[in-house]
């Protein structure tokens, strides 16, 4: 309230907001911290309308969920100081404080509901927070459809929780998550998929994941990187709350879930390397990660299902792991491509180009982000992609279907990783390498301080988890408390294996610096010089004659073909001395066309003939309304 009182005071009120938001997070922080040392859960319950409990517990599980958001939340708002600087929006600012405050709260409740009206109500004031976060700029027409896109997906998908909610109460009778173990084994299959079909559509699974390259560009970048970063993720808590609650242990709950991470991690980074727009590269490539974390859920239900449980074990672990480490290098490359955003006034990858030279931190922080979210040593992403593959090879001891399953996982991982190698090192190429396509590029400038530190912060923060994973890899095993149904395995094999990754990525870095040690010897006493790269004999070099972002990865699109439509507009040469000629070239997503050819265009048709129903007519409108009301008492 307080950014909606200050409004007119429009430094004032910046200033105050970010420092009543970090205290609150700090205070968050050190609530959490005994519960994720493992000390006992804290519940909290009140009375809603004289009727309704609303209870709240942070166990384990809850915990670690809640230490992204109170550890990311303020680093973004830190970040939006410089972001939003355009005093005479004030009011239009003030409102997105007091909703992503909001926003904050409602996921930290999220977290920790403990019963089906809590989770409800807070699912709701979370998902109507975030739609107005990305209706920030509504003037424009790109913003108010992707508002409506996000607004139809997320209440959609809220309608299959809800419904599973209502299912699982006529079961049991209860409200608390803790009687689902007590429902039938049909009807807990049942639930569990209506409610995996409401997740994942918050989660970004795909094919309902639509609304992410949408709502993502759309949105003020600090607000990008929290949605991606961390309220996607409360869809994954969702799942593994839901998977904890209801103590499954069939195989086919595993390989679904696994089947749909495969799908959401291949054909999200794909659709990634296809598009040149760097805030919808980043929305696919959050796509991409679901599907990770995906993965080593399914692993882990399969191995929990076979009895393999150093299989379910770390392969959970790395799940989870990722959960944390995805909302750290995915909100370091939001904020990076805010700050080229805010600095160039493009985020099409072939207007951009240089700036690591004009925006050397900024270059830097999202270099070490784009190396996370390959998953390579020695940052955070490598990982925990490395237990999920600890605990598929683990698998591999298995017989019948869960072999196969395991093999396409630990396949679809390394294509996933060698495809995510090459999308960003296109976008670290034609970003920041290279020389400035425009004028704004040329004459960018680092961005100030508030908008870089939050970068610094998150860019050291991969480095660390990825040199000193173990106490990481302990707060996980201690999240993995909450599932019932998991044996996790001694804190002996535990130490050994995070000692070994330790021991990898810092020998990596060893070699790294070494490397650059050596150069920087041998060429100590030699002449550095600076000119024009080699044109191969071509005397009139332009900077258009550089790779494009189509260029440097069409070829790898076209191989995912029929999965990827790609679309190709050629003006041709037809005359011996030819005018302009353009080429353009772009992906669709099959599954927004599927959705649209399918489904929305026959329900439109359908509706434009029922239109004759609404006339404007008072008196038939209450006849309806009698002739509901009597088929209503007819049917009871």
């Amino acid at each position: 309230m307080f950014a909606l009182i200050a409004h007119r005071q429009f430094s004032l009120m910046k200033a105050g907001y970010i420092a009543i938001t970090v205290a609150g997070s700090l205070m968050g922080l050190s609530a959490i911290w005994p519960t994720l040392q493992g000390g006992s859960p804290v519940s909290f319950s009140t009375t809603w309308l004289h009727l309704f409990t609303l209870s709240f517990t942070v166990d384990s599980l809850s915990a670690f969920f809640l230490l992204p958001i109170f550890a990311i939340c303020p680093l973004a708002v830190l970040y939006s100081f410089h972001y939003m600087e355009n005093s005479e929006q004030c009011g239009r600012v003030a409102a997105n404080y007091f909703f992503l405050n909001v926003l904050v709260v409602s996921m930290a409740l999220v977290a920790s509901a403990d019963n089906l009206i809590g989770f409800a109500l807070v699912w709701e004031l979370m998902s109507l927070s975030s739609f107005f976060l990305v209706m920030y700029e509504y003037q424009k027409e790109a913003t108010r459809k992707a508002g409506y896109i996000y607004f139809i997906f997320t209440h959609v998908g809220a309608l299959c929780i809800f419904a599973a909610f209502a299912l699982a109460y006529s079961s049991t009778g209860s409200y608390d998550f803790a009687s689902f173990a007590d429902m039938p084994a049909k009807v807990k299959a049942i639930v569990f998929f209506l409610a995996l079909a409401g997740f994942g559509s918050k989660a970004g699974i795909f094919p309902m994941h639509m609304w992410l390259p949408h709502a993502h560009p759309a949105a003020p970048s600090h607000i990008s990187a929290v949605m991606s970063g961390v309220m996607i993720k409360m869809g994954i808590y969702g799942i593994f709350r839901l998977y904890a609650s209801l103590g499954v242990t069939d195989l086919i709950f595993g390989e679904v879930v696994l089947c749909l991470g495969i799908i959401s991690g291949i054909l999200g980074v794909v659709y990634a390397i296809g598009n040149q727009d760097l805030k919808k590269l980043l929305a696919y490539s959050s796509v991409e990660n679901i599907g990770i974390i995906l993965i080593g859920m399914g692993i882990g239900m399969i191995g929990v299902a076979s009895g393999n449980m150093v299989m379910a074990s770390f392969a959970f672990a790395g799940a989870l792991l990722h959960v944390l480490n995805h909302s750290i290098f995915k909100t370091l490359l939001f904020l990076g491509a805010g700050a080229v955003l805010h600095k160039t006034g493009g985020k099409h990858l072939d207007l951009l180009g240089g700036l690591m030279k004009k925006m050397p931190t900024t270059g830097k922080t999202f270099l070490i982000g784009s190396v996370s979210i390959s998953g390579l040593p020695p940052t955070n992403g490598y990982v925990g992609e490395f237990l999920i593959y600890y605990g598929a090879f683990h698998g591999l001891t298995l017989g019948g279907s869960s072999f196969l399953f395991v093999m396409l996982a630990i396949i679809s991982l390394a294509i996933i990783g060698g495809l995510a190698v090459a999308c960003f090192s296109k976008v670290v190429g034609m970003v920041f390498l290279g020389e400035p396509r425009t004028e704004k590029a040329a004459t960018a400038t680092e961005a100030g301080f508030s908008v870089t530190l939050p970068m610094i912060v998150l860019a050291a923060a991969s480095i660390f988890i990825g040199l000193f994973p173990e106490p990481f890899i302990n707060l996980v095993f201690l999240g993995l408390n909450g599932i019932k149904s998991l044996q996790l395995v001694g804190p002996e094999e535990v130490a050994i294996v995070a000692g070994n990754l330790a021991f990898i990525a810092r020998l990596f870095l060893a070699i790294f610096l070494l490397s650059v040690a050596l150069r920087k010897l041998f060429y100590l006493k030699k002449e550095i010089v600076r000119g024009a790269t080699w044109g191969c004999g071509f005397t009139q070099p332009t900077v258009k004659i550089q790779y494009t972002g189509t260029s440097y990865g069409m070829s790898i699109v076209d191989f995912f073909r029929p999965f990827v439509r790609i679309r190709t507009s050629y003006s041709g040469i037809t005359r011996i001395f030819p005018g302009r000629t353009t080429y353009e070239s772009r992906i669709d997503d099959i599954a927004e066309i599927t959705l649209m050819d399918r489904i929305v265009s026959p329900l439109l048709y359908l509706l434009g003939k029922l239109r004759w129903i609404q006339h404007g007519h008072i008196q038939l409108y209450i006849g309806y309304i009698i002739v509901t009301i009597i088929a209503l008492l007819l049917f009871i």
